[in-house]
């Protein structure tokens, strides 16, 4: 088993603390991701995990060892950095078998390995290079096969994919998820980039200033955010946040009222007359008479600012009542900067937070069965 059990962890540098509290249970073969923006301490957490970095309290477990005192060497970790790390004077195959061979690994053992990594990357045909006859995406590929042919228990990455440029960023990340799914084992990735956590983990702890905000599917942290952080960090475009007054059941916000949907109702009865934030995202926001978007009897009246054709979709940055915010409108629209738009919003996907402590009003519970077991932010 490679399940990784963080309890009560934390890291101070001096009179900073770095990480605070981490508790968090990573199940065996889970693809977990840590996200947040920099210095929020996710891989600070990564390099406790790999040994890197000592840990000033709590408890490091994998499998069914502490590890708080152990060497990196002893862990059965693998880590692939941000920065490939690669020997310029070796060939890609020497590389690769380099950490083997300082185990004292038999050369056949080593040969077998080495070959059956560089098949499932397809890099056969490169093993005879040297790092600088190789492109950014084959080097990464490299520095993955270096880790796989450990057969580690646990793959640690931070930031893998960062000095990729955007398209190749989107194939490795499919490569290393199917990397994922045929070596069956832990994998622990560390990104800023919510795209990347959204598509590639099972679970995502989302992070901020050393604490854990969230931990959750990506389904339920898109659609289920506990905090208005959480809300506007997942998502692309992020989601729009205005200030509302709660004034019937309902939000008044630019002169309009938009009456919000299921368990929001309830949880806003003790709001009644104060001021929260609304929040929506712009995927559930349209333009009366263009959009997709269910009508419903709520319109907000809006000045366009900003027009983002994008081809299958134009973004609309729009101010309603001296706010901000921005819609999304299918395909292309035949929109100008200074035209007055109706906005329409889906009631159902309306969210609101208290506008003190920034934690999200219920809407409902997140669905239990699309839970991976483990310890939540709230435990």
């Amino acid at each position: 088993m490679a399940e990784v059990i963080l309890q009560n962890v934390y890291k101070r540098y001096g009179k900073t603390v770095a990480v605070q509290d981490f508790n968090l249970h990573i199940q065996d073969k889970e693809f977990m991701v840590f996200v947040g923006p920099s210095g929020c301490g996710k891989s600070t957490t990564l390099r406790m995990i790999a040994g890197l970095e000592e840990i000033s309290d709590g408890t490091l477990r994998i499998g069914d060892k502490v590890v708080n005192d152990m060497p990196p060497k002893d862990r059965d970790i693998a880590m692939v950095f941000q920065n490939y790390a690669l020997y310029p004077h070796m060939n890609v195959y020497e590389n690769m078998a380099f950490g083997l061979r300082l185990r004292k690994t038999p050369k056949a053992e080593i040969d077998k390995r080495v070959r059956d990594a560089a098949r499932i990357l397809q890099i056969e045909h490169l093993l005879a290079r040297k790092p600088k006859e190789l492109s950014g995406g084959q080097r990464q590929r490299v520095a993955l096969g270096r880790a796989i042919v450990r057969e580690p228990k646990v793959f640690l990455m931070d930031e893998p994919l960062s000095n990729l440029d955007a398209k190749l960023r989107v194939e490795m990340r499919s490569q290393i998820s199917q990397l994922h799914r045929r070596l069956a084992t832990t994998v622990i990735y560390v990104t800023h980039d919510q795209v990347e956590a959204m598509t590639m983990g099972s679970r995502i702890v989302v992070m901020r200033d050393g604490v854990i905000q969230q931990v959750d599917t990506p389904l339920n942290l898109y659609d289920y955010p506990k905090t208005k952080f959480v809300a506007g960090f997942i998502g692309s475009p992020s989601m729009n946040f205005l200030t509302a007054t709660v004034q019937g059941g309902q939000f008044e916000v630019g002169g309009a009222r938009l009456a919000p949907g299921g368990a929001l109702v309830d949880s806003l009865r003790s709001y009644e007359g104060k001021q929260v934030w609304m929040g929506i995202r712009p995927e559930h926001v349209g333009v009366q008479g263009i959009t997709a978007q269910a009508q419903g009897g709520d319109v907000m009246r809006g000045k366009v600012l900003v027009v983002e054709p994008l081809g299958a979709q134009t973004d609309l940055i729009v101010e309603v009542g001296g706010q901000t915010l921005t819609a999304k409108v299918e395909g292309h629209a035949r929109i100008e900067p200074g035209d007055t738009v109706d906005l329409v919003v889906d009631r159902s996907k309306l969210h609101a937070f208290d506008y003190q402590t920034e934690n999200a009003l219920a809407r409902r519970d997140a669905p239990v069965d699309t839970m991976v077991g483990g310890i939540s932010a709230d435990d």
